[in-house]
């Protein structure tokens, strides 16, 4: 059966929302990498969590408030990919002083490719266009 275009999706960009461990930290991993804020999320004068922006893309990170436990395993299952123009390599390295220092860069697919962990495991592919 075949679908017209007005009966499926026709995405233009995506955001994710991402619970996280630590906010100060992942703002410190995402900023370094090269990420800006664009958004902050307050109550009563604390920070709960941020727009953060790269380009198109964006990324919200909140404060996880541990309603589903402290032990809670997260970033399990997901990958997530950014396309891009610039040079890897350079990339790699802010996201080793980012703070994964496991971040490498690899050919695979006829693209070059990083690979970039975050700091409670939320896996990302940057990877350049064609």
């Amino acid at each position: 059966m075949s679908q017209s275009s007005n009966e499926r999706l026709e995405g233009r960009r995506m955001r994710s929302g991402l619970t996280v461990s630590d906010l100060d930290r992942s703002i410190r991993f995402y900023t370094t990498l090269g990420f800006g804020i664009e958004e902050r999320w307050e109550r009563e004068g604390k920070l709960h969590g941020v727009m953060l922006r790269a380009g198109d893309v964006q990324i919200a990170i909140g404060q996880d408030d541990w309603k589903k436990g402290k032990d809670r395993v997260k970033g399990v299952g997901a990958r997530f990919w950014i396309m891009t123009r610039q040079d890897l390599g350079p990339l790699a390295e802010l996201a080793r002083k980012a703070g994964d220092a496991n971040a490498r860069c690899y050919d695979a697919w006829g693209r070059r490719l990083l690979d970039v962990t975050d700091p409670d495991g939320f896996a990302y592919t940057i990877s350049n266009e064609d």
